[in-house]
């Protein structure tokens, strides 16, 4: 068991920045921010600036307003990635309504039914279990969304394409693996990808939805599974360390180069742009760490943007 924390007031959490090396320039903007941001998640910033790991002190020169830019600089590509995960969400949505209705009808008595899934043995309960989820999705959301509202007081049905809708990004990416095998080569056929990395692809970005969502520190988070190796890692030449690629395996370019895949070109080229301007803004306003030590902390290889024209 560790120390029992206990309240700092603005001042005290000031003194430990300096006690740490922090320069703090000016003390009353330090405090409103610290006020408004929170020192706790600012200071989970602390660890890129700091000498080593061992050493819990700061590289010499380390200015709160560099720390507080970097706190501003992950709130931001959080905030980017967020939004074009929501536009992979809704194409996504779209396309698995489009392709089970066509297939099974649009009344959930008909799409729900077990025999549209997998005959696979050793998913029957994981079928059950996703199946479920979705009815209590019906249940629960019914009636506090106009959509479903509409179609269950007038039709007596909500259609899978309404349904969707109210259904997490996570339950989707379930969906997908309890599906027969034929309608995962459809929908994984949209994206020019196989079953195999569309069914790796879909929970990662669910994982990262949810911590954009849940505005949890976003820029040096990994993912348990890894994407497998493909064209990208080759093509942007990613140096490897024991036969492995040390960038965009279960890291932030991962989510580029997955994104890079499910969105369209302009979207990606969007998405490219916005990035490096954050990072160029980020470049001006720190100097004690190079924006290369950034980068690769990010998982960007220093050629990152050269995927746009892959």
């Amino acid at each position: 068991m560790g120390r029992e924390k206990v309240f700092k007031t603005l001042e005290e959490q000031i003194d430990i920045f300096r006690s740490k090396g922090l320069i703090i320039n000016d003390v009353e903007k330090t405090k409103e921010i610290l006020l408004r941001e929170n020192y706790f998640f600012i200071n989970g910033y602390r660890h890129i600036f700091m000498i080593s790991p061992k050493e819990k002190h700061f590289i010499h020169g380390t200015t709160f307003d560099e720390l507080y830019a970097f706190f501003v600089f992950d709130r931001n590509i959080r905030n980017i990635f967020f939004k074009h995960i929501l536009v992979v969400e809704n194409n996504l949505k779209s396309i698995f309504s489009y392709q089970l209705s066509k297939q099974y009808g649009i009344r959930e008595k008909d799409y729900l039914r077990e025999n549209n899934f997998t005959k696979d043995r050793s998913k029957v309960r994981q079928v059950n279990d996703v199946l479920n989820k979705m009815r209590r999705q019906i249940r629960v959301n019914a009636s506090k969304h106009s959509a479903t509202m509409h179609y269950l007081t007038n039709y007596g049905y909500i259609p899978l394409w309404i349904l969707v809708k109210v259904l997490s990004f996570g339950i989707i990416s379930e969906l997908y693996s309890i599906l027969k095998p034929e309608d995962q080569v459809t929908i994984a056929n949209y994206y020019d990808l196989d079953v195999e990395n569309f069914s790796i692809f879909l929970p990662l970005i669910a994982n990262y939805r949810n911590l954009c969502a849940h505005e949890d520190i976003l820029f040096d988070h990994k993912t348990q599974r890894s994407i497998l190796d493909n064209e990208y890692h080759m093509k942007l030449n990613i140096p490897t360390m024991d036969d492995e690629y040390i960038y965009g395996k279960n890291d932030l370019f991962a989510l580029v180069i997955m994104l890079k895949y499910l969105l369209r070109d302009e979207e990606f080229c969007e998405l490219l742009r916005e990035l490096d301007y954050e990072i160029a803004l980020l470049d001006g306003k720190v100097s004690t760490i190079p924006v290369e030590k950034i980068l690769n902390r990010i998982g960007f290889p220093n050629n990152w943007y050269d995927i746009r024209n892959l």
